[in-house]
């Protein structure tokens, strides 16, 4: 029984592989295959979607809720606007400072957030962001206020949709593989344990709080690479990438794709961002139908949607066996 259960999870884990590398070889054809409209919305997609997964370290891991993830999505954006609109700043060393100070800044707001739980930690969290928010709104001279930073243009050989497509799709792939590696580490391990049951990690001689503060400064600056990848694909900056209803989007993502699993919220950003485009063409209301279909998903498919296949293919996968070893 052992050996057939080990076989069973290296062929589960062979087609895992199969199906991550035709996905890859997917993204890489895209541009040759798609409408440069559509390439713009899978830009924004991918992303939208590494801020989702940086997001879900704290929500689906860590079990602590965050309302202020867009603060540093958008100061890495800012950064990197500042840097190369009033400064000239070498490009690439212009993203390493955004998300940089992203993680900076995480550290700051986390040393503060990671002292509380709950409810006490989101509200928390909502006011850092607000209160970032409102600096970069309010100051004029040295942000832009709500005109924001405009001209915001990356080197010639990426300012086609194309090359820029395929920066944005590196930088997703590594950074969701750098994710992946820590959440599967046994620090993930010990995340997941704080989640479960913070008394009883606590109890084993782990420092929460440590554990806590380390995983919103990663949070953060992933969220901070996400802004300062996308701003330049966007040619500008405006302080609505820090808003609290921008930060609602990786939580709605998360809810739609499913928490628990890994790529959950990248299904759920991905879903979000093409049918946001898609219903913009007919009407301005999409909140509404948003809003309705993450209801749906809420009372139907409560674990998300990645969380209902996996339950169902555990199933069909226990039955199979069940048959086998009645023959």
């Amino acid at each position: 029984m052992m050996q057939r259960s080990e076989v069973g999870v290296n062929n589960s884990a062979v087609k895992r592989g199969w199906w991550l590398i035709l996905l890859i070889i997917a993204f890489l054809i895209a541009p040759f295959v798609i409408s440069k409209f559509y390439l713009t919305i899978l830009c924004e997609a991918l992303v939208m979607s590494l801020f989702a997964i940086s997001f879900n370290l704290l929500f689906g891991y860590m079990g602590q809720l965050s309302f202020g993830q867009a603060a540093f999505y958008g100061l890495g954006g800012y950064v990197v606007a500042m840097l190369v609109t009033k400064l000239q700043f070498n490009f690439w060393l212009s993203l390493a400072a955004g998300t940089g100070m992203a993680g900076l800044v995480g550290l700051i707001v986390g040393y503060f957030c990671v002292r509380l739980r709950g409810i006490y930690f989101s509200i928390l969290t909502l006011a850092f962001g607000q209160l970032i928010f409102v600096i970069i709104f309010k100051w004029h001279k040295f942000t832009g206020g709500d005109d924001g930073i405009q001209g915001v243009f990356p080197p010639e050989y990426l300012r086609s949709i194309e090359a820029y497509y395929y920066l944005i799709f590196f930088v997703c792939a590594i950074s969701a593989f750098i994710l992946w590696r820590i959440v599967n580490s046994p620090f993930g391990q010990t995340l997941k344990a704080m989640r479960e049951n913070p008394e009883r990690t606590e109890f084993l001689g782990i420092h929460i709080a440590r554990y806590q503060l380390i995983a919103f400064v990663i949070a953060a600056a992933f969220a901070g690479l996400a802004g300062a990848v996308w701003v330049p694909f966007y040619r500008s900056v405006a302080p609505s990438y820090l808003t609290w209803i921008k930060s609602g989007e990786p939580v709605m993502a998360a809810i739609l794709g499913g928490p628990s699993t890994f790529f959950g919220p990248v299904l759920g950003m991905f879903i979000m961002t093409f049918v946001h485009s898609y219903i913009l063409g007919f009407t301005h209301f999409w909140p509404v139908i948003m809003g309705t279909i993450i209801l749906i998903i809420i009372f139907v498919l409560p674990g998300g949607i990645l969380e209902f296949a996996k339950v169902k293919i555990t199933e069909r996968r226990e039955k199979a066996n069940i048959a086998k070893g009645q023959t």
